[in-house]
């Protein structure tokens, strides 16, 4: 693949993921309202992930994929559906200061889970990828070894792009310490994940 034709690649890919959607939404309200921990980390791992699914199915074909895949795809998005539904409620119950502690290992596995399913449900990332995509990238002569290069590319790309808007959330919640802001931030926050929940959910 040409420098060219990989610079436009990353150009795209850096600010269709920087602009905001319910991918970075849904992060911002997680890391404000439970920080920058083990969990935030693993959610956006998910939504990499997430892309990099969608990137495949450009590359390699949405049929064979997504039939192959469609089982998987549906278990996934439920099940990260009701982990956003969850941690939704969560932030709605007192105390307000309980969910800033909620980081066991095994909250990492949900929420993996749900930035990966609200990322295959997000109209957003399909377009990009599908639609879009397309006419930035040759992808019929991409190969293997190209695939696997922008693959490298997009996951260094959104990581950056999520990881600065990790640092930039958990810094805007460190300002918001007294109790009756963490408690509005946690409520909101919780509306969010509620909303993004039936989003995930409801999507086919």
């Amino acid at each position: 693949m040409s420098l060219s034709a990989t610079i436009v690649f990353v150009a795209a890919v850096a600010v269709a993921m920087a602009s905001p959607g319910p991918a970075v939404v849904s992060l911002l309200a997680r890391v404000v309202a439970l920080g920058a921990g083990r969990g935030s980390v693993a959610f956006a791992a998910g939504l990499v992930l997430g892309d990099v699914f969608w990137f495949a199915c450009a590359v390699f074909g949405v049929a064979a994929l997504a039939a192959a895949a469609h089982v998987i795809m549906v278990a996934l998005k439920y099940l990260g559906a009701a982990y956003l539904a969850f941690l939704g409620w969560r932030l709605w119950t007192p105390p307000a200061a309980a969910p800033a502690a909620e980081t066991p290992r095994r909250q990492g596995w949900g929420a993996l889970f749900g930035g990966f399913s609200l990322a295959l449900a997000n109209p957003k990332t399909m377009m990009f990828y599908l639609a879009l995509l397309p006419t930035l990238v040759d992808l019929a002569a991409l190969g293997l070894p190209g695939f696997l290069e922008l693959t490298l590319l997009l996951i260094v790309v959104y990581g950056a792009v999520l990881g600065g808007y990790i640092a930039a959330a958990g810094h805007a919640r460190r300002l918001l310490a007294a109790p009756a802001a963490r408690r509005a931030i946690n409520r909101g926050s919780g509306t969010v994940m509620l909303g993004t929940a039936v989003f995930v959910a409801t999507r086919r």
